[in-house]
């Protein structure tokens, strides 16, 4: 297949559509220099200098793709030691499971059939797959490849997903029937790279499913934090739907999400393979209706934004004035992002706590430097105020130090600041 040259962003500065190669791009928001998100530092790091690199998000209103201006290498962005882990999330690992189980069932995908899974992390969600007697298959660049490999026995090969590698999958193992990334596919910069080897890697009948974060969402519920350096594209079905099409592939169904606050499932297949579902039609019209390509729609946006980190900054320093313990519950990537942008450091939260067993635990978060600690410390200390910055799980992350014994006050940060007794 012919290379789409603007489909491979390469590290440094991006300034044309990675679709269409438009430069007709406007400004979605600016979140200043920041450290990569998940580059956690350990105590010896903390005389060292960081670096940071440009956060800045922009829309192409040609292609619907909003996508960050600056590009950091892969290398810098997943070290081997990349801390993120899939499983230790009960929550996640529920509705990875229900996600595997959804898709044997809808499309009948027969036992035996290879499933490969690209990001694959620990191996969580093939364990769902595995269930229904499916062959498995994870590619993860990190060194928890290995944990997926000793704790959940999923093969894994650990490298970042090239044609190359797509190639030996396919000579080792046959064409896969279903091929996933979750939140991966808007990470990888060359894009045309992963397109091309999806393409060598898809049976003729096989089925590509990727949720990622949603543009829409993002707007709807004011999630500025989710703009990160490993989000290299932020997606809408518009960019999704003008994307495959160069690959000869389509999109033929979507669903929102509720991961992550707020996500895209896409369906594609084939050019043909499957009828092209009501819901596509539906929801770019949907799309268009909220203004998600105009750029006033953008700066309304702004304002929302900054009216959360007024009153969330008014309560931290307020805390700080009273003596009150002021702390945060969880450490999700997305978190430092809010963290950095707000302004807040440990005079103001002197812990992030993490659950016990995180790869985080006894790290500092970057930029800001705050210790990240084993999270039995806030049921220990009860103290004025817990944040949480996983606010997307916070039903279920209240409910739970709530049945501990926890008195504290929550803060919600987003999508509306708010504190609850």
């Amino acid at each position: 297949m012919a290379k789409v040259k603007h489909h491979d962003a390469v590290p440094g500065k991006l300034d044309q559509c990675q679709i269409t190669g438009s430069r007709n791009l406007f400004e979605a928001i600016d979140l200043g220099h920041q450290p990569p998100c998940d580059a956690l530092l350990s105590g010896q790091m903390l005389d060292q200098p960081e670096i940071t690199y440009p956060l800045r998000l922009m829309i192409c209103p040609e292609s619907g793709l909003a996508q960050l201006d600056y590009v950091v290498d892969g290398s810098v962005i997943y070290p081997a030691d990349y801390p993120y882990r899939a499983g230790i999330s009960k929550p996640l690992q529920d509705y990875q499971r229900a996600f595997a189980d959804d898709i044997v069932k809808r499309f009948t995908i027969p036992s035996d059939s290879l499933c490969v899974d690209i990001g694959s992390n620990d191996g969580t969600l093939l364990t769902g797959f595995r269930r229904h007697k499916m062959r498995t298959l994870g590619v993860e660049p990190t060194d928890i490849a290995k944990i997926a490999v000793k704790e959940n026995k999923i093969e894994t090969i650990q490298k970042f997903f090239t044609e190359a590698v797509a190639k030996d999958i396919v000579k080792e193992h046959g064409h896969a029937k279903v091929i996933t990334m979750t939140n991966v596919f808007a990470h990888m910069a060359p894009l045309g790279e992963v397109m091309r080897g999806l393409d060598q890697l898809l049976d003729t009948d096989g089925i590509f499913i990727t949720e990622s974060q949603y543009l829409l969402d993002v707007l709807e519920s004011n999630q500025f934090e989710g703009i990160y350096h490993e989000h290299i594209r932020t997606y809408s079905l518009k960019s999704l739907v003008t994307l495959f099409p160069y690959y000869n592939m389509e999109v033929f169904d979507v669903q929102r999400a509720s991961r992550y606050g707020g996500n895209i499932r896409a369906y594609i297949a084939r050019k043909g393979a499957h009828p092209v579902s009501v819901r596509v039609g539906e929801l770019l019209a949907t799309e268009e209706a909220a203004g998600l390509f105009k750029p006033e729609t953008w700066a309304q946006w702004r304002e929302r934004v900054a009216k959360n980190r007024t009153r969330f900054m008014e309560l931290a320093y307020e805390a700080k004035r009273k003596g009150l313990r002021f702390v945060a519950d969880s450490c999700p990537g997305r978190g430092t992002v809010l963290v950095n942008y707000y302004g807040i450091d440990k005079t103001l939260m002197p812990y992030v706590a993490q659950l016990p067993g995180s790869e985080k635990v006894g790290k500092y978060m970057p930029g800001t430097h705050i210790p990240i600690v084993d999270n039995k410390i806030i049921l220990e200390e009860q103290p004025d105020y817990v944040v949480i910055l996983a606010w997307h799980y916070g039903d279920y992350i209240m409910k739970n130090w709530r049945a501990k014994g926890l008195k504290s006050k929550f803060v919600l940060p987003l999508p509306e600041f708010k504190v609850i007794e």
